[in-house]
């Protein structure tokens, strides 16, 4: 699928981190707070990516790469690669074309795209542009009928599977968001929450509390609400935050499809752990039973290999390509994802991999 030539992509643009200053020029100071921002002090925000450079790769040379190549096959669904383009809330803040844009950057490249319960545009308007397999990423809404009717509009749509975030059951707290006073400008809104009855405040927060206790957490899903999603749906089902092997045998004890180990791209609590930290854990965990994949820190193709070799099947990218998105919309997408690809090649062929069954636990360089 052909790209419009929206604009010429500038020269000194050879590498994912090049399209941040190009994305930083082009929105409000509001746009930017909230897109590249994390929670608190963004320690786990700056860490995701500082845990990567922390891992080094082994080289291996003279291996037979003939006929090597970088696909994945995912409940029954065929990738041309593993990088998938993340779920990310109000992309129209970076583009106009929001969401439009960025599926049809993802059907170009055929790399899997993953839609915000919170997007800029109706789910069903994504998935009408769409020549790519789309998931759709969902939140429990304390109104669970409201949750019901989406995700039967999902299903309608054509969407594959479900990916259910589970590490955010209240909003983290974003300095930066608050300094810059966020607020979504006019024309701007998560569309496909339209009609959902608000919360009531059935009780009345304990004296001194601002949380505890209150309405929205007594809400919030539980693992007991797992089964009721599985109910509704015949979709596979990713549980999306995942952090620890206590959590990934539970959510598999649960009849969950597949796990996405993340921590919200240090948008949530500040202070969690690296994702890539975090992985070895649940990969032991998950023993390859169901399948695993993770975001958060993504920059290089090398940082793909890193993941796969220490157990994930694939990966999500979030901010870069919204940067690209705002710098040069649906071309600066593809252009993020072809350098991803391409970046992920090069690494596999010097570290002797042909395919991502050749990536394993041994990619990687220990000290002796």
């Amino acid at each position: 699928m052909p790209l419009p030539k929206l604009q010429q992509i500038p020269a000194e643009i050879a590498a994912l981190a090049d399209y941040e200053r190009f994305a930083r020029e082009r929105l409000s100071e509001q746009a930017w707070a909230y897109l590249a921002g994390g929670a608190a002090d963004e320690l786990t925000l700056a860490d995701n990516r500082a845990a990567f450079d922390r891992l080094r790769l082994r080289s291996r040379v003279l291996r037979d790469l003939s006929g090597g190549n970088t696909r994945l096959r995912l409940f029954g669904q065929d990738f041309d690669h593993p990088i998938f383009l993340a779920p990310v809330a109000y992309q129209k803040l970076a583009h106009p074309d929001g969401e439009l844009a960025s599926v049809l950057a993802a059907g170009a490249v055929r790399a899997g795209m993953l839609v915000s319960t919170q997007a800029s545009v109706e789910l069903e308007t994504i998935a009408a542009a769409a020549q790519t397999p789309l998931w759709f990423q969902l939140y429990i809404q304390p109104d669970r009928d409201f949750t019901a009717a989406l995700v039967r509009r999902a299903e309608a749509a054509g969407y594959q599977a479900l990916v259910l975030t589970v590490d955010a059951p209240v909003s983290g707290v974003r300095n930066r968001e608050q300094r810059a006073g966020f607020a979504l400008p006019a024309g701007v809104e998560a569309v496909n929450l339209r009609g959902m009855r608000p919360l009531q405040a059935s009780i009345e927060p304990p004296a001194g509390s601002l949380l505890l206790g209150g309405p929205l957490l007594a809400a919030a899903p539980t693992w007991a609400d797992l089964a009721w999603l599985r109910g509704l749906t015949r979709l596979p089902i990713l549980l999306k935050g995942i952090m620890s092997g206590a959590d990934a045998e539970q959510a598999l004890a649960a009849g969950m499809d597949g796990l996405i180990v993340s921590n919200h791209g240090g948008r949530s609590l500040d202070g969690l752990p690296a994702t890539i930290e975090a992985l070895p854990e649940v990969a032991a965990a998950v023993q390859k039973q169901v399948p695993l994949l993770l975001d958060g820190g993504i920059r290089r193709g090398s940082d793909v290999l890193k993941a796969l070799a220490l157990g994930a099947d694939g990966v999500l990218v979030g901010r870069p390509y919204v940067f690209g998105l705002a710098a040069a919309g649906a071309v600066g997408v593809a252009h993020v994802l072809q350098m991803l690809r391409g970046e992920l090649e090069v690494a596999m062929a010097l570290t002797g991999c042909r395919d991502l069954a050749s990536i394993g636990a041994e990619t990687i360089w220990r000290p002796a």
